[in-house]
């Protein structure tokens, strides 16, 4: 299935945050973890339709990838660098705001824009 962005667009809750990703990293300010990922402290990531799923995990299942807090004001981290060569996204230095919003249909945050190779 082939979505677009105005499909997309339709899809949020909310309107959508943006978030940064540079380095095979995801970088999520602390407004977008309190609206979407509250209490959350791992997600799985997730390929569909060459954008990123983050898929929240519940705190009793095993593994996953850690929702890092990178400053004192609660902003946040995932180092996908491992996902990122696996599924053939750019992992360059340079940073790149991308659009994130949450999908009821994915039950997960999407990040559309992330290029690939």
């Amino acid at each position: 299935m082939n979505i677009s962005q105005s499909d997309l667009s339709r899809d949020l809750a909310t309107p959508p945050h943006t978030v940064t990703v540079a380095r095979g990293n995801i970088y999520l300010l602390r407004e977008t973890c309190d609206t979407y990922l509250s209490g959350i402290q791992a997600v799985a990531l997730v390929e569909r339709n060459q954008r990123i799923l983050i898929v929240p995990l519940i705190q009793e299942s095993g593994g996953g990838l850690l929702l890092k807090i990178r400053s004192a004001r609660g902003d946040r981290v995932i180092h996908a660098q491992e996902f990122f060569r696996q599924n053939d996204f750019v992992e360059d230095f340079l940073e790149r705001n991308v659009s994130v919003g949450w999908s009821t249909e994915e039950a997960a945050l999407v990040l559309s824009g992330v290029p690939k190779r």
